[in-house]
């Protein structure tokens, strides 16, 4: 595997949000989170990132890119912005949770 060497600032903007669905707060269960990145980031920039910014460590790093959506309003077609899906596996005893949802 090749170093990847990027900025903090970089690796920060790789990461665009948490997604939460139905199907993603099962994936917590098998210790998997899923987050929104860019499109153009690669599995071994988003484990950088990943463990630089939350300081965790990722086993393994699966990515999908969901094809584009249409919208339309009214007689204008449009269509909603490309993004791509990860889903990161944390090796055990890491866990994201408590950085995207803290205890109120």
């Amino acid at each position: 595997m090749t170093n990847i060497r990027l900025n903090e600032r970089d690796l920060a903007d790789l990461i665009i949000q948490p997604m939460v669905t139905e199907k993603d707060t099962y994936l917590v269960e098998e210790n998997k989170d899923v987050l929104k990145v860019k499109p153009q980031a690669s599995k071994p920039q988003i484990k950088a990132a990943i463990e630089d910014l939350f300081e965790v460590e990722v086993a393994k790093v699966n990515t999908m890119k969901p094809p584009r959506q249409k919208r339309r309003v009214g007689r204008f077609i449009g269509y909603k912005s490309q993004y791509k899906k990860a889903i990161v596996t944390l090796k055990e005893g890491s866990s994201l949770q408590a950085t995207f949802f803290p205890e109120l």
